[in-house]
């Protein structure tokens, strides 16, 4: 085939496994920790490395922040024969239970964002593939990390999670807002919606880990807020998660 025109990747990396990170800097730190690791391509904000987990080709790929290019790539690589997609990238801690350096896996999202929307109605959940999320789960487990599972929420603006106050929307976001916390939500980002609903629409498998910063809510209320950018947690975990999922269907 041709190579596909945004993520200029076509079928020859054989890859039925896809980890997404957001930033185009994270891709060859986390195929590093791949088998015979290589890079194969950059355009836009897809970069690429394919390597190798228990002689499975795995490719690496970043997706750029938010829904559209998120959706983007993961349409265009399942064109190319991906079939289990796993985003490992960074939220804001929501519940007070979720510090500065936790891992959340995100077995849904809340879909106040745009992008998939013009794949199923808003009612059609975000949900996130079982066994995926199992193999996350079990490789957190093993590693001994300290972890959250349940829904996060997903949205468009930054800045209109962090300064709602200004804008001229500001009743509906923070009402909302609200709404998430009374409701259990983890954790906010701006990924997971848009590659869980794809992956749905495609009949693909989707999971999400994600490595929490901080934590503005029990900063708001006074409790301590542990301050975290080490990404290295979640991006083992991915890894470890392909390789339980691997083992597991072989």
């Amino acid at each position: 085939m041709e190579k596909l025109y945004h993520i200029q990747l076509d079928d020859s990396h054989g890859a039925k496994y896809a980890i997404l990170p957001g930033d185009p800097g994270r891709v060859e730190k986390i195929a590093a920790l791949l088998d015979n690791p290589r890079f194969i391509g950059n355009n836009r904000e897809y970069t690429t490395w394919l390597g190798a987990i228990e002689g499975e080709p795995v490719l690496v790929m970043s997706t750029g922040m938010g829904g559209p290019s998120t959706a983007i790539g993961v349409e265009e690589l399942y064109m190319t024969g991906v079939r289990n997609f796993v985003r490992v990238g960074t939220c804001g801690g929501m519940h007070l239970d979720v510090m500065g350096g936790d891992l959340v896996i995100a077995t849904g999202a809340i879909r106040m964002e745009g992008t998939t929307r013009e794949y199923l109605p808003v009612e059609f959940p975000a949900v996130a593939d079982f066994d995926l999320t199992g193999s996350l789960v079990a490789a957190a487990k093993a590693g001994g990390y300290r972890y959250h599972a349940g829904v996060v929420q997903c949205k468009d603006s930054f800045y209109g999670q962090h300064s709602p106050g200004r804008m001229p929307v500001s009743y509906e976001l923070e009402n909302k807002w609200q709404a998430w916390l009374k409701g259990g939500t983890l954790a906010s980002e701006m990924e997971s919606a848009a590659l869980y609903i794809v992956c749905q629409s495609l009949g693909a498998k989707a999971a999400c880990i994600l490595n929490t910063i901080w934590n503005q809510e029990r900063r708001a209320q006074g409790l301590d807020d542990t301050e975290s950018h080490d990404t290295m947690r979640g991006i083992r975990v991915a890894v470890e998660a392909i390789r339980h999922h691997i083992l597991n269907k072989k």
